[in-house]
């Protein structure tokens, strides 16, 4: 009886540590039990180093692990499973290859989504009423980034080097350096020429400067409240003056236009000639 009892707990300790270590085991790999699943297909150009059973990650979060791979001869298909049931990612999404070190390490999956808020009415993935052209769906397809590596720094490069030779990168670069050299000269005969002509405006700017400072002391003067007065004094006896002026223009033209008056200055002027003539003949000797 005892020996049966000790054997039951042996047995039941073996299997609640077989079940502990499947349920760590399935916790590591991202796989919740009791959850709802949905999958996504990501469409790689290459995937070196991705293998089924590698992490899927949102924000540094385990959401998931890849399912299955497929190589086609255009693409790499992997499908991701996601055991987030309630995960909303708006689009666009992509996932990226990348490893957990920068020494290497385990190859992992990360998504990446526009970051923005959903209505919380917003249909889950796995639901038939979900909104494809805004969040991803179950059995949607998003691009695919592979990992960077030396081989593929290697192939871009080498691909940056074809396009060079075919497109003769290297002399246009030398034509593009000596039309620099050629610019740079007409730009340093430019900047001298400029120098030349600032120094022969230097005598007009002094001039201006002066001239500045004389409308500057004008202003100054008339801006003086005794110097206005004067102004003003000397306005109204020039004004006093004209019309005094044009007073005595009138007189003149009345006496101008008097007949009588006239032939009286011309008698009188004829008889101061005739006067003087006797006076002083002309064809007398002066002794």
């Amino acid at each position: 009886m005892r020996r049966s009892v000790r054997d039951a707990i042996v047995g039941f300790s073996l299997l609640g540590t077989i079940a502990a270590f499947t349920c760590s085991f399935l916790w590591v790999r991202g796989i919740r039990l009791g959850t709802k699943t949905w999958h996504v297909t990501a469409d790689f150009a290459t995937a070196a180093g991705l293998a089924e059973r590698a992490r899927v990650s949102y924000r540094g979060v385990i959401i998931g692990s890849v399912k299955k791979i497929e190589v086609t001869p255009e693409t790499v298909k992997a499908t991701l499973e996601i055991n987030r049931g309630n995960l909303r990612l708006p689009l666009p999404v992509t996932a990226k290859v990348f490893t957990s070190s920068i020494l290497g390490g385990d190859v992992q999956v990360s998504l990446k989504a526009q970051s923005k808020m959903l209505p919380s009415d917003t249909p889950m993935p796995f639901s038939k009423e979900c909104p494809r052209d805004k969040i991803l769906c179950d059995k949607a397809s998003i691009e695919g980034r592979p990992l960077t590596s030396i081989s593929t720094l290697t192939e871009t490069f080498e691909q940056i080097l074809k396009q060079s030779q075919q497109q003769d990168v290297v002399s246009n670069l030398v034509g593009s350096a000596q039309q620099f050299d050629l610019t740079q000269k007409n730009l340093d005969e430019l900047i001298n020429q400029m120098k030349l002509e600032v120094k022969r405006a230097e005598p007009i700017i002094t001039n201006l400067n002066r001239a500045t400072g004389h409308i500057s002391n004008i202003m100054a003067t008339l801006d003086n409240p005794e110097t206005l007065n004067d102004l003003k004094e000397t306005a109204s006896s020039a004004r006093s003056m004209t019309k005094k002026i044009d007073s005595v223009g009138e007189d003149v033209e009345k006496m101008m236009s008097d007949e009588e008056l006239m032939s009286a200055v011309r008698k009188v002027t004829i008889g101061l000639g005739k006067f003087f003539n006797e006076l002083y003949p002309a064809n007398e000797k002066s002794y």
